[in-house]
């Protein structure tokens, strides 16, 4: 079992940063992969970054890439998402997931999911 509870949302704007935080609990956080994915409202949940649990490797969202960086410190079971240069369309709620399936910029490939952290972003 992993319970994962996302922080550092806020209201920001244009061209402005924030850093997101995934916080889990359990001891095999470093089993999984994490991944964050964005729903606005009235869209569905999309992919945003995710990361493999040696943290080797990346993948972004081209909507992201070259923007937003994800990391994972496994000696503090904590998953990052900095988000540069934001854009009113990053607008939307933040969830981070663990993932044990192998295409982890797939939704159905997250076990466990946090409650979310919104993010907004004026123009």
């Amino acid at each position: 079992q992993v319970q994962l509870v996302e922080s550092g949302g806020g209201l920001v704007q244009a061209g402005g940063s924030l850093r997101l935080s995934c916080a889990a609990s359990g001891r095999t956080f470093s089993s999984y992969a994490m991944g964050w994915f964005r729903q606005a409202p009235g869209k569905e949940r999309e992919f945003v970054a995710a990361i493999w649990w040696s943290g080797g490797s990346t993948y972004y969202a081209d909507s992201v890439k070259g923007r937003f960086t994800i990391s994972r410190d496994n000696a503090k079971n904590t998953v990052y998402l900095q988000m540069n240069n934001l854009k009113p369309e990053d607008t939307a709620d933040y969830y981070c997931g663990a993932a044990l399936g192998a295409t982890i910029t797939n939704v159905y490939a997250y076990n466990y999911w946090g409650q979310g952290t919104q993010v907004t972003v004026s123009s």
